[in-house]
């Protein structure tokens, strides 16, 4: 019913309106450092992120007759406020503000977050794409990485030719986050798992929590209690005992040491990228004894993640796990639906005009999902001030509120030529819908 009462609204109106409540437009700086003394710069920017998140390009949202909206105005901006710093200082004042919502504590403090790619097909010839026939069929695509928080945040991403693995950038993608609190878990799906990833992620202080698709087939690990290696008894695991049966090799981690704690502190202060390290440590299918030495100790780390999973009597761990992938993926759909123009494929030959598009992307995302965090706390409010009560007799409760979702999107138009115009007052919010206007919208969401 809370999705229902959501107002319609059209995706300009929805970025003006936000950045009537955070100023995020703010942070689109000039290129130059010097002040613009440019009227309604926010509608020409509020146009270049339309037209690139959804990848419809200039001709939808230029307007000869205003000069806000000209071609040559567009052209202007584009080039001299919008980059890779600019977006990522506006996302981070939508991250902040996103924390600030009411309603956004009972999904999360921000300290669990997932990592997971979109494939975009790039059908013009450029070096950063890669082949995928599962993915791009006969084309080649690219992969873009974000991470999410639970508060539904986008706190991360980069742009990755082709479908790697993973595991070969997550950390950068988690290293170089825009904004919010550093997360101290980090799922994923299974395609991100080894024990060398295990091994780094514990030692820049994340617990690494992927998803097992073959749980049967995974190993348990064990390190001698006193007692294994000197003779004077016999280290005993109790129910495990029959189950950790693979033993950790200490000795190679303690003459590893030194060197593992020189590439953590190379990794947190950026001097190298977290792909080059996972790619030489395993060079050719044979992992170095630096490589070695960071699979022995991330199976400890491992083996506690899969125990937390298959605790038979606390299965909190385990569900908290999946909620965060679903809401993963439930963004990616808001992201295509965005993203609909020209097929949702990705046009731009360089790198960095596709990091800026998926920057623009993700950015939009955001917006999207702070103005609903929003709407959602108002209407919580509203039904708590009317003490509502279901067709069952029951309020509304923190276990209903923590399942609400802001990433629905029946109600956002992002079709057609855009208007962008304020249309609603800098103060106050839209009026909500009664959950009978919103029947429809509800059916088609679902």
């Amino acid at each position: 019913m809370c999705q229902a009462m959501l107002p319609r609204v059209d995706l300009p109106e929805l970025l003006l309106e936000v950045h009537e409540w955070t100023g995020f437009l703010d942070a689109y700086t000039h290129l130059a450092d010097i002040s613009t003394r440019m009227d309604d710069l926010y509608i020409s920017l509020v146009a270049l992120l339309v037209s690139e998140a959804c990848n419809v390009g200039f001709p939808p949202v230029i307007k000869p007759n205003e000069p806000a909206l000209t071609r040559g105005r567009l052209s202007h901006i584009d080039q001299n406020y919008v980059r890779a710093e600019t977006h990522a200082a506006a996302n981070a004042v939508l991250i902040e503000a996103q924390a600030g919502v009411p309603i956004v504590s009972a999904w999360g403090g921000g300290l669990l977050a997932s990592v997971d790619g979109l494939r975009f097909v790039v059908p013009v010839r450029t070096i950063n794409a890669g082949p995928s026939p599962k993915y791009f069929g006969y084309k080649r695509g690219i992969t873009w990485l974000n991470a999410v928080n639970d508060q539904i945040a986008g706190i991360g991403q980069m742009v990755v030719p082709g479908t790697p693995r993973d595991s070969l950038y997550i950390l950068d993608c988690l290293i170089n986050l825009d904004a919010g609190p550093k997360p101290e878990m980090v799922t994923t799906d299974q395609a991100s798992d080894s024990d060398m990833v295990f091994g780094i992620f514990s030692m820049l202080g994340y617990r690494f929590a992927p998803r097992f698709a073959d749980l049967g087939d995974q190993r348990f690990w064990r390190a001698d209690l006193p007692g294994d290696s000197t003779g004077g008894g016999v280290g005993d695991y109790g129910l495990l005992e029959q189950v950790a049966r693979q033993k950790i090799n200490l000795k190679k981690i303690a003459e590893q040491w030194p060197d593992m704690l020189r590439v953590a502190g190379s990794l947190v202060t950026n001097q190298v990228r977290a792909y080059d390290p996972l790619r030489m440590f395993a060079r050719g299918g044979y992992p170095t004894p630096l490589g070695r030495a960071f699979a022995e100790y991330g199976r400890i780390d491992k083996t506690l993640h899969l125990l937390s999973v298959l605790d038979p009597i606390d299965n909190t761990y385990r569900r908290t796990l999946g909620r965060q992938l679903s809401v993963q993926e439930s963004r990616q759909r808001l992201a295509r639906r965005i993203c609909h123009g020209g097929g949702g494929k990705i046009r731009q030959a360089y790198r960095e005009g596709q990091e800026d598009q998926l920057a623009a992307l993700g950015l939009v995302v955001n917006a999207v999902v702070l103005w609903n965090s929003t709407y959602l706390s108002a209407i919580i409010d509203h039904l708590r001030a009317a003490d509502w009560t279901s067709s069952e007799g029951v309020g509304v409760t923190d276990e209903n509120v923590a399942r609400l979702s802001p990433l629905g999107h029946a109600h956002l138009n992002c079709l057609g030529r855009y208007a962008i115009t304020p249309s609603t007052p800098s103060q106050g919010l839209r009026p909500l819908r009664s959950p009978a206007d919103g029947h429809d919208d509800e059916e088609e969401m679902d």
